[in-house]
């Protein structure tokens, strides 16, 4: 089992699409990269916290692949968005991929094939654009879950916000 943490806008959404995907284990709705420990919904809002919407993505590598989460990724969001998506404004809201290199399921090895697998990909989906793709990609640095009401929001809230289109869910 790997992980991925993957930010593309309003967290609800990302964490629903990916949470229906076959070889996805588990999906947490969180903040990533940020400045300090144990952020609020309040204050990640306020745009002076640092950190991203994302969702930490758990998947079984021999059912789907890296490449593959990311060419879904690219389905749902805008790259070339600088801190949006949809109508979600605010550094919060931008795009990023975060690889995990701190767990023991990811070897310094297995990171490095991460980042290969994770530029190539950018620049595969860079082709597609005429204006340069923003989406930050770090190390993970820090994760912490979202509030419980945020968890799999949209599995409660059928009809909740979000900027993905409602036809890339596959229900």
């Amino acid at each position: 089992m790997k992980n991925i943490i993957l930010a593309g806008g309003c967290f609800w959404g990302v964490e629903e699409y990916f949470r229906l995907l076959n070889g996805v284990i588990d999906t947490k709705a969180g903040y990533a990269n940020g400045n300090f420990k144990n952020p609020t919904y309040e204050e990640v809002c306020t745009q002076a916290t640092g950190f991203a919407e994302a969702c930490l993505i758990k998947y079984d590598e021999n059912v789907i692949s890296l490449k593959q989460l990311l060419d879904a990724f690219w389905k749902i969001v805008d790259p070339t968005a600088f801190n949006r998506q949809g109508n979600d404004v605010g550094n919060q809201y931008r795009t990023g991929i975060y690889y995990d290199s701190s767990d023991d399921s990811n070897s310094s090895k297995d990171s490095f094939e991460d980042l290969k697998v994770i530029n190539k990909s950018i620049d595969e989906e860079q082709n597609k654009y005429s204006t340069p793709i923003v989406t930050e990609v770090e190390v993970l640095k820090n994760f912490y879950d979202a509030e419980n009401y945020h968890q799999k929001y949209l599995e409660k809230n059928p009809h909740g916000y979000c900027h993905i289109p409602n036809e890339l869910f596959n229900r």
